[in-house]
């Protein structure tokens, strides 16, 4: 059984930073491509960023040159590091995992394409 679990979420200021943590429990091939979404009443799940177990990887260009993802194998943890946040980056963060899926593909940002997800951390970000 795969169970993803985020942390690191909360209240920061305009231009300020968060680094954001997804704990993936269970079959190591089931972490193959891993990836960050995002999810707001006003624009929906928004596809942030993916790396696969190569570390090859994709951003959305809404986040790019600002977030980082990385992914440490050995403790089974995936991050995203945001900087210069904006109050537009406000929503709730949630990791999906695939044990297939091309984290490189045009396909890497459809969250239909991951069979396993977290709950969610909040970040909201005010001035």
């Amino acid at each position: 059984q795969v169970h993803l679990s985020e942390s690191g979420g909360g209240s920061v200021q305009t231009g300020g930073s968060l680094t954001l943590s997804c704990t993936h429990s269970g079959p190591i091939y089931t972490a193959y491509c891993m990836a960050w979404f995002r999810q707001t009443p006003a624009k929906g799940r928004e596809a942030i960023a993916a790396i696969d177990s190569s570390h090859q990887i994709s951003y959305a260009n809404s986040v790019k040159g600002r977030f980082t993802i990385s992914k440490d194998n050995a403790q089974n943890t995936l991050y995203l590091q945001m900087t210069g946040l904006k109050d537009e980056d406000s929503a709730m963060y949630f990791c999906a995992s695939d044990e297939e899926l091309d984290c490189c593909s045009a396909n890497w940002c459809l969250e239909l394409q991951y069979n396993y997800r977290g709950q969610g951390t909040q970040v909201t970000v005010s001035s």
